[in-house]
């Protein structure tokens, strides 16, 4: 008999997340050292270069001017419609492909994965992501009685390895025959890698090949929770055309999350959107995504469903967020740029970046290299085969000076 209060599918690990405990020991050192000593780059939050949380002026200035009943009331459980109205707007901007889409509200990206993974695939099957990913979908999979199963993320020529997503791809439909794939893109998490226009021609040539067999349902789950960061200039959202006129059982979803382009963090806004040739298919996915959210946390947070709407509908309201949001995108980019020039110049390899909060540093031994650098004040975080460093919370001073640290660190012991 077992001794466990909690049932056996709730047992788990004696042990903190991994981010909030190494966030917590940079805090320790900041308060030991001082913060000029301290190169914390451990959450994946927006700060300035002198360490300042950034909290857009134009979204909490909004937030504070509304009535108290636009805040406090109940939203309705599925979001209030032109919020779900306004997240299609900004979640595709001038790229939304000619299909059925539909949408319901979540309480940030983490809750449109949870509903994928719970709606799209049955207990004990498996999911697949690529081999460097973000530790939660884990952690989503595990509460929802699934697996999580990846493919080398990179090939030698630094591009998305396509043959080990269709081999593992193919691999699960003769096993499952239902398979949810996540794509973290763009602005990938950890790595900053963003999959390019002509890599998602080859991801659907996969997915038409394998839809041919009717008994085969396909979910792709586009995460797009560091979109609203990549620089305009790059037509990040292009890809998105693409979704029209796919196979009635490839269904498209996107986790659409308001915590980074809207810095939104706390405030849990978020949605999942499906993208569908077949009308019957988006109203399918309406209802048991409504219901979900009834049976989990019932509705979300309706203040952040105003601001979001508003900025989206509102023209001077918009333009005044666009332009305060364009500034920190810049300065994300040149700090990147200076990480990545800084880093060639010591020879610290990268895994490619392209847009985005973070860069990833390839390593033999992850935790054990996280260590060592905390003894230098170096605060990463050890991912499958790497160690992400945030360059959203690090100013450019600090991010000309990790690279050298980190290709110290390692080069003693992981060559």
């Amino acid at each position: 008999m077992s001794k466990n209060m909690v049932a056996d599918h709730a047992i788990r690990p004696v042990e903190n997340d991994t981010i909030f405990t190494i966030s917590a020991k940079a805090s320790e050192a900041v308060e030991k050292y001082g913060p000029d000593k301290v190169i914390n780059s451990s959450m994946g939050v927006l700060l300035e270069d002198n360490g300042d949380f950034v909290a857009f002026k134009s979204v909490y200035d909004y937030l504070e001017s509304l009535e108290a009943p636009k805040i406090a009331a109940y939203a309705s459980i599925e979001g209030d419609k032109d919020f779900l109205k306004a997240v299609k707007k900004a979640c595709f901007k001038d790229h939304m492909p000619n299909a059925y889409i539909e949408a319901v509200a979540t309480p940030g990206g983490s809750g449109a994965i949870h509903h994928s993974v719970f709606n799209y695939t049955n207990i004990g099957d498996t999911v697949i992501t690529s081999s460097l990913y973000w530790d939660p979908y884990n952690t989503i999979c595990l509460e929802s009685g699934r697996k999580l199963d990846t493919y080398n993320m990179f090939n030698e020529n630094g591009g998305l390895d396509i043959d080990a997503f269709k081999e593992k791809f193919n691999y699960y439909l003769t096993k499952q025959k239902r398979l949810l794939t996540i794509f973290n893109t763009p602005a990938h998490n950890p790595t900053g890698y963003s999959v390019s226009d002509e890599e998602w021609d080859e991801i659907l040539v996969v997915l038409k090949e394998a839809a041919k067999d009717k008994d085969n349902k396909i979910i792709v789950l586009v995460d797009i929770a560091y979109i609203d960061f990549c620089d305009e200039k790059f037509n990040r959202r292009k890809f998105m055309e693409k979704f029209a006129g796919l196979d009635e059982n490839i269904l498209i979803l996107i986790a659409f999350s308001a915590s980074k382009g809207y810095t939104m963090y706390g405030l849990r806004n978020g949605a999942l959107l499906c993208v569908t040739s077949k009308e019957e298919i988006a109203k399918e996915f309406f209802y048991t995504n409504l219901h979900s959210n009834r049976g989990t946390w019932s509705n979300g947070t309706k203040g952040a469903m105003r601001v979001l709407t508003d900025i989206i509908n509102d023209e001077n309201l918009g333009n005044n967020f666009i332009k305060e949001r364009d500034h920190y995108v810049k300065m994300l980019r040149r700090r990147a740029d200076v990480f990545l020039q800084k880093s060639e110049e010591v020879g610290l390899k990268l895994y490619p970046y392209k847009d985005g909060f973070f860069v990833c540093i390839p390593c033999k031994d992850p935790a054990k290299a996280a260590d060592l650098l905390m003894e230098e004040n170096v605060f990463v975080i050890p991912l499958q085969t790497g160690l992400r460093f945030a360059l959203c919370a690090v100013g450019e001073e600090k991010c000309a000076l990790a690279p050298k640290i980190i290709k110290e660190v390692l080069s003693k012991w992981d060559e």
